[in-house]
């Protein structure tokens, strides 16, 4: 795709590695009427939530979720017609806005339901999914208490129209599975409390990317695909188990602004924490904190690929640069690999987390707007 800015530092999305890894997990369900729910929240975890929504409804997803209201709206401005689930809480006020974009949302409290009837446009329905908290310890419905009384309310108020259940595993992307099971087995016995007051769901969704992929047998008819969407492992103790092979579809890359040799002694950067040890070639590249890419890279061992060679950050990140040693002299525009493949070697999301002692869900997530996305397929 041809999209035009000014900045010699981008990040490449490989749409068709979107499109392959939906596939592929559609697959996982060929012999059930089990659906895919793309999760597009935090801007498609970095990759960008309207071409990545598009892409994932393309390739057999049939359902998108976010986290906020906002992100809804901005994929229905982007036309797209897909029902769209907003995971989080919205303010009982914004009700009516979420009826007028056709947007479903999420209610795990009475007291937000009689908030929310105060300000629904009254000819109008809206579609909603109640959430539990099997475990987690987040948001959602605990008891059976809480449950009867938000099922007696929807009984008497018709204009909230229950869609779906659902609820979150906590640890399905740990080896031990024993908690899992746990929640799985409440959020059955939490089903029935609803059963038993007459309320029906269409869609019943507890499985996240992980439980999706290693416990099929455990979907309803509906889960939800987030993070391996995107190419990336849940966690790496699963790697092993899972039954495809993940394509990463995120690259970051920029080019050398600025090549010079500095003599042994010279410092670099902001507080000159680093200083050569000898003649030394440095690169300057046009990225930096303000953009997401973080000054712990710098401290921690970060290193880009030049030329499908490895060079380590030299010196404190800045803003909007920084700097790289390099093994030899290296053109003005020359490529430079952040995150991503050069040759035969590779700098993945994975290395950076670990090293960063972090997951890898949080390092596209956090490269900021400033970056500009370039999408291929």
């Amino acid at each position: 795709m041809s999209q035009e800015f000014y900045r010699d530092t981008w990040a490449e999305v490989d749409l068709t590695a979107i499109a392959d890894n939906v596939q592929a997990i559609c697959q996982l369900y060929r012999d059930r009427d089990v659906s895919v729910i793309a999760v597009v929240k935090a801007n498609g975890y970095g990759h960008g939530a309207v071409e990545v929504a598009k892409t994932a409804l393309k390739s057999g997803a049939s359902y998108l979720a976010v986290a906020l209201l906002d992100e809804a709206i901005a994929l229905r401005e982007a036309n797209i017609k897909a029902p769209i689930l907003v995971l989080g809480r919205i303010r009982p006020q914004d009700v009516s806005i979420a009826q007028r974009y056709q947007v479903m949302v999420t209610v795990f409290q009475q007291q937000w339901l009689e908030e929310a009837k105060k300000f629904l446009v009254t000819d109008a329905s809206i579609s909603i999914h109640l959430k539990f908290d099997t475990g987690m310890g987040r948001i959602g419905l605990r008891t059976k208490e809480e449950t009867d009384a938000v099922c007696d309310f929807l009984a008497a108020n018709k204009q909230f129209h229950v869609h779906g259940i659902f609820t979150h595993f906590a640890t399905a992307d740990e080896k031990d599975a024993s908690y899992v099971n746990e929640q799985h087995n409440r959020f059955v016995e939490m089903l029935d409390w609803v059963k038993e007051k007459g309320i029906q769901a269409s869609f019943i969704h507890s499985g996240n990317s992980a439980a999706g992929m290693r416990f099929p047998e455990k979907a309803f008819n509906a889960f939800r695909l987030g993070i391996s969407m995107y190419g990336l492992t849940p966690s790496p103790e699963i790697t092993e188990e899972l039954p495809i092979q993940l394509k990463q579809a995120f690259s970051l890359k920029s080019r050398l602004v600025h090549v010079k040799k500095v003599a042994a002694g010279e410092a670099i950067s902001y507080g000159a924490t680093y200083r050569a040890k000898s003649d030394e070639w440095i690169g300057t590249i046009p990225i930096g904190y303000a953009d997401g890419w973080l000054r712990y890279h710098s401290t921690s061992g970060g290193e880009v690929l030049v030329n499908g060679e490895r060079a380590p950050f030299v010196g404190r990140i800045c803003m909007d640069q920084c700097m790289v040693r390099l093994s030899e002299p290296v053109e003005v525009g020359t490529i430079v690999t952040l995150i991503g493949k050069d040759g035969d070697n590779r700098i993945t999301m994975d290395e950076i987390a670990k090293r960063l002692n972090t997951i890898n869900y949080e390092i596209p997530c956090v490269i900021g707007q400033r970056v500009p996305r370039v999408y291929m397929d």
